[in-house]
């Protein structure tokens, strides 16, 4: 059993290509902690310096108390998992499975038990005689993990393991993974660009971005309170709505220490007890700020004959409504402009620079609504805003305006 501490692990290509700057992330034992960022930053490369397949520039790798940065792989004691499963054609499920153990002088005995144990967990004892060819995908899939976890590893690491199967076997395959985890309870590190995987996988998420951690902690606080506006937009599906907004006085709530949140030509009430529970939005009163609204806390009202209550309503012209059975995602615009994040879009803008957030051309939002509601395309609604749970950025380094406590990147 070990834990995994990476401790400013960074890497500089020779071109000068910095790939992973200054990780910092501790992996418990027996805790899964997911990786997820967008092509290209530096997720699998930060991995592949754990199992020691890259050389690390700078900065220390920790296997429990051991610095191990200038380990051989084959002495680090992990087993990694791979996109393309990598078996042996010509080897049986059994022969794959108990090739690295065979390749360690493992007595044949010992490796026919070991074999046996690790398709027992992963329900493959009826296919140890088959070929690979003979495979689907997800059982081709438990072979490789099965390869993998015969070694008894003190690290298991996962490089998208699951991104090759269809969207129904990744699912099933998801809590196939955890199972084997929680069977063999080691340190877990899994790399993915799914954030849906990531989520419903990982005891703890870590975020990349163009190399560098941008927020570390557990789902639902990685969903409820992003550090920034990027893991904003990148966590949950539909992405948040982001908007160009304001804070001002609300002479409506003097009394009550209220204030207003202005998008375009509209105004939301945000109650005093927001404010006191995000003092540092006080500071923003009369300054520009960066709304965020889940497509979850924009409702119909109409489809319970209510009306939004006096300042919780947005009023929008509906552009299509996209029915999914158990829910409606509705596409609107409002005269508020739309911000996004530029730097994982590869271009899209061409004349923008690293990280600047930018208002989008068009202010198109999602909102999720009841399926059975009367909400039609081409016309005009008035959403209820659960304004209690809103979200605010600072528009010049888009960090979160958070109160005491919340989650800090890195």
């Amino acid at each position: 059993m070990s834990t995994v501490s990476l401790e400013g692990l960074t890497k500089v290509y020779a071109n000068g290509v910095e790939a992973v700057n200054g990780l910092d992330l501790h992996v418990a034992d027996g805790e899964f902690v997911v990786i997820v960022g967008p092509s290209g930053c530096g997720k699998t490369t930060a991995l592949r310096m754990v199992a020691g397949l890259e050389e690390i520039t700078s900065g220390t790798l920790r296997f429990g108390d051991r610095v191990v940065n200038d380990v051989s792989p084959r002495e680090r004691d992990v087993a990694m998992v791979f996109q393309n499963y990598a078996l042996y054609p010509h080897l049986s499920v059994h022969q794959n499975i108990a090739f690295s153990l065979a390749n360690r002088k493992v007595p044949r005995d010992e490796r026919d038990v070991r074999v046996r144990e690790a398709a027992a967990v992963l329900g493959l004892t009826d296919m140890l005689d088959r070929k690979p060819r003979q495979l689907s995908g997800g059982q081709r899939q438990r072979v490789a993990m099965g390869r993998a976890i015969v070694r008894e590893p003190s690290v298991f690491l996962m490089d998208e393991p699951l991104s090759n199967l269809d969207a129904k076997l990744r699912v099933q395959m998801r809590s196939e993974v955890l199972r084997v985890h929680r069977k063999i309870g080691v340190a877990a590190l899994y790399v993915t660009h799914d954030q849906t995987e990531a989520m419903t996988m990982g005891d703890r998420v870590a975020v990349l971005r163009a190399g560098m951690l941008q927020q570390v902690s557990g789902p639902r606080e990685l969903y409820e309170c992003p550090a920034n506006l990027f893991v904003a937009t990148f966590i949950g599906s539909p992405s948040m709505n982001l908007y160009e907004g304001a804070l001002a006085a609300d002479s409506a709530a003097d009394d009550r220490g209220g204030a207003a949140i202005v998008l375009g030509s509209q105004r939301l009430s945000l109650p005093a007890e927001v404010l006191k529970r995000n003092p540092a939005l006080a500071g923003y009163l009369g300054r520009a700020v960066i709304v965020g609204i889940r497509p979850e806390h924009l409702s119909d009202p109409a489809h319970s004959g209510a009306s939004p209550e006096p300042g919780t309503g947005l009023t929008a012209e509906v552009d299509y409504v996209e029915v999914l059975g158990s829910e409606q995602l509705v596409h609107f615009t409002i005269d508020a402009p739309r911000v996004r994040d530029e730097s994982d879009l590869a271009g899209a803008a061409g004349d923008a620079d690293e990280g600047e957030i930018v208002a989008a051309s068009v202010s198109e939002g999602v909102a999720r609504v009841d399926p059975r509601s009367a909400i039609r395309s081409r016309g005009q609604a008035v959403f209820g805003v659960d304004v209690e749970r809103l979200h605010f950025f600072d528009p010049a380094s888009g960090d979160a305006i958070a109160p005491p406590g919340q989650a800090a990147a890195g």
